[in-house]
């Protein structure tokens, strides 16, 4: 294959010559073979938004000539509509800060812009990909506005993700709003509860975690282009931060805002530790509700068996005809993940020093991936089980009609003591809470259809407010 020779101020360095990024890249490519692992598509996005937003800036202030600008402008543009993306080669973990990103984006840009231009790649004339398409940047404002950004626009992904989650759980409540089981709690006995209880609690519990992503999100909007190389502002112009961000939010839609202080958020990045800290969050809730519904759906001969989840695959290798929660374990796989890259992520937020922190590029890769995989999951579960579920209306009301926990509702009437007795002997001659009372005429009949109505004690009381109305 024919190569060019690209010079720096290490030595000469050869290219493929049908490379579009530059020598910067090649010797990263070279150095730092670690994973195989690149970042996430969106975060490239979001710097090449990035790019082109400053290229109309420079050429707004004044400071870079409009052919040149608007070369740079069209290469980021055919990029965006998909182009060159296999020219983006660089490693997720790579130098520090994320040098290496942004002269691969600077070389692929300056290389696109030169060959619009009529010139070859490799040149770098007339434009200059740290002159021309870095002007009035350095990685060190650009990294953590691009990772703002891309954060921004994945959240725009998982957002909808939850609610439609938030109304499938909802939609569940309806179906299993009368249907009255057994609760438990520390997985023993309890009071009768309905279905459509627990299902409520958990579609609220997924519109609080979609409202506390949506608040954390906030933070990112908050960017500190224009900070330049430490947060001063060097080799910038008067009006070009402004113009950036205007741009931005003209591209975009996020209502990107400017930093209070450049120097802070160049040296602070606790609102990537924020994102991640609310996702963590949500993924600790998914797994406990994935487990519930394992729990609720085990058996289906052997086990509690109270609902059905879709079969979507066959469960084993060996046993035919087993079928098992294969969705919701995938569920708990991911959350899984995501608690692991919070874990990461804090460490690497922590790691600053002084001006910088080099981590970022580690945290631009963990909490992309951290988004993107529990949005899918979240997806796929959602189509794949969550709206599929049935109730076993018979075994739900077996277990009501048998929970110990239904001796709780004697304890008005003959007192903490003397129903517990009911539970032992209960246990102890293996019979229901009912059959007990009935042998022992603790109730009457009356009493029993009273009190023992399992629809109505599931319903709590209503608030003092309601009440008077």
């Amino acid at each position: 294959m024919v190569k060019r020779k690209e010079k720096d101020i290490l030595g000469e360095v050869e290219i493929h010559e049908d490379a579009y990024y530059g020598i910067t890249t090649e010797r990263v490519l070279q150095n730092f073979k670690i994973s195989g692992l690149n970042m996430n598509p969106k975060f490239l996005e979001a710097y090449i938004i990035l790019k082109k937003a400053c290229a109309i800036a420079n050429m707004k202030v004044g400071i870079l000539d409009t052919r040149l600008g608007k070369s740079i402008v069209q290469a980021s543009d055919e990029i965006l509509n998909g182009k060159l993306r296999d020219q983006f080669k660089v490693d997720a973990f790579q130098m520090g800060a994320g040098t290496s990103f942004n002269m691969n984006c600077n070389e692929v840009l300056a290389n696109r812009a030169n060959e619009i231009l009529g010139s070859k790649k490799g040149n770098y004339t007339p434009i200059h990909p740290n002159d021309h398409v870095n002007m009035s940047q350095s990685t060190n404002d650009t990294f953590p506005t691009a990772m703002r950004i891309a954060i921004l626009l994945k959240l725009k992904d998982l957002d909808p993700e939850l609610k439609k989650l938030e109304k499938s759980f909802q939609i569940k409540v309806t179906q299993f709003g009368n249907i009255v089981k057994a609760g438990r709690t520390h997985l023993q006995d309890a009071v009768p509860i309905r279905l459509g209880q627990e299902f409520k609690a958990y579609s609220q519990t997924v519109s609080k975690s979609r409202r506390t992503i949506q608040i954390a999100g906030e933070s990112c909007r908050e960017i500190g282009i224009g900070g330049s190389a430490i947060g001063t502002g060097l080799n910038t112009k008067i009006g070009y931060r402004e113009e950036v961000l205007y741009q931005l939010n003209k591209i975009t839609g996020l209502n990107l805002k400017q930093a209070e202080d450049l120097s802070e958020i160049m040296q602070s990045q606790s609102a990537i530790a924020e994102i991640s800290a609310v996702l963590r969050n949500l993924a600790l809730e998914l797994i406990r509700i994935s487990n519930d519904l394992r729990l609720l759906s085990s058996g289906p001969t052997t086990g509690l068996a109270e609902i059905r989840l879709p079969a979507i695959v066959a469960g084993s290798s060996i046993m035919p005809g087993k079928i098992n929660p294969s969705i919701l374990e995938m569920l708990g796989m991911v959350c899984f993940q995501v608690v692991g890259n919070d874990l990461t992520i804090s460490m690497a937020v922590q790691a600053g020093q002084l001006e910088l922190n080099v981590m970022m590029p580690l945290m631009a890769f963990n909490i992309l991936f951290s988004i993107e995989i529990i949005t899918n999951a979240i997806r796929q579960t959602r189509i794949k089980c969550i709206e599929g579920i049935e109730a076993d209306e018979d075994k739900c009301k077996h277990y009501a009609s048998t929970t110990l926990g239904l001796a709780t509702i004697l304890n008005p009437i003959i007192g903490y003591k003397k129903a517990a007795e009911i539970v032992k002997r209960s246990v102890k001659e293996k019979k229901t809470i009912l059959e007990v009372i009935q042998e022992n005429n603790i109730l009457s009949k009356e009493d029993i259809k009273r009190v023992l109505n399992l629809s109505k004690i599931t319903r709590p009381p209503p608030a003092q407010n309601e009440k008077k109305n």
